[in-house]
């Protein structure tokens, strides 16, 4: 087994708000992967005292001790109990039902010698290399599939010149009315880690038996523009980089796409950089990467 994983920050002047753990396992226990990506307020507006990356260390030191000894919990139950116990932590000088209040995107990942299991909430993504070299790809779409306006704004926000005042305004416009459907109680919008652990059942969830599986991959929406983006690649083709040259190796070849085109002409996005992660865990030793790529959804 072999286990491999980095992180970098968007910005030298930001500190990097994604939070990455994995361990393999030791007697009496699984192995644990999870990575979380912390949600950057609009302006730098917290709503809380406390900073995303206080928040996504403390929610990932919860899932990683939860997930690792709470083995009678499903992954949604662990991610519910860690975010309550998170909430506990700061409730008392907090108003944790502000809608800055910190918050983050969660890959989940457990398993031992006879079943592999995982949850993906919001637009980080899973991937899932099967014994016979497919890889399958779980994604909680939800932020891409947003109802109207969201969709006229991002198709009259792309059509206007990049830094033109008339496009600033439009993405502020697509942004305030994104942030609407953040956590709407009537399940019409996405959801994120933040106070609520009544989200956890937004996840997507789901395992495999273990010998099925032979590489968990976890990657950031930071990291994973170099497929859904930048179109480098395919799913496969993405978890053959991480493995054969290191997760390292992903984050440097986003960083150069990024800079390739650093105003977004070509490759629409809403950051030029982003906090960037990557979890490697691979199960068995194998070999080349299978071509096919299957999907895994919320319903």
């Amino acid at each position: 087994m072999r286990i491999e994983m980095a992180t970098a920050p968007g910005s030298p002047q930001r500190p990097n708000e994604d939070h990455v753990f994995a361990t393999a396992p030791a007697a009496g226990s699984g192995g644990v992967l999870v990575l979380l990506d912390g949600v950057t307020p609009p302006g730098g507006e917290y709503g809380c005292r406390h900073s995303v990356p206080w928040f996504t260390a403390h929610l990932g030191g919860a899932l990683a001790e939860l997930t690792g000894a709470r083995v009678d919990m499903t992954l949604a139950d662990c991610l519910a109990e860690a975010i309550e116990r998170t909430a506990a932590r700061h409730s008392g000088t907090c108003d944790l039902s502000h809608p800055r209040t910190p918050q983050a995107t969660v890959v989940l990942a457990r398993w031992d010698e006879e079943r592999t299991e995982h949850l993906v909430l919001s637009d980080s993504v899973l991937l899932v290399e099967t014994a016979g070299g497919e890889v399958e790809a779980v994604l909680d779409d939800r932020l891409g599939r947003l109802p109207e306006p969201v969709p006229s704004l991002r198709a009259r926000t792309t059509a206007l010149p990049p830094g033109s005042p008339a496009r600033e305004e439009l993405r502020r416009e697509q942004a305030a009315a994104v942030e609407q459907l953040r956590n709407a109680p009537d399940g019409t919008g996405f959801y994120t880690a933040a106070a609520d652990p009544s989200v956890a059942a937004y996840a997507v969830t789901g395992g495999h038996p273990r010998p099925q599986v032979r590489t968990l991959a976890a990657f950031s929406d930071g990291a994973s523009r170099w497929s859904e983006t930048f179109r480098l690649g395919g799913w496969s083709e993405l978890l053959e980089l991480a493995r054969k040259e290191g997760p390292r190796a992903v984050i440097s070849r986003v960083r150069e796409a990024e800079d390739a085109d650093p105003d977004g002409v070509r490759h629409r996005r809403g950051k030029r950089h982003d906090d960037a992660s990557v979890v490697v865990a691979e199960l068995e030793q194998v070999g080349s990467v299978g071509r096919g790529a299957g999907v895994q959804r919320p319903r």
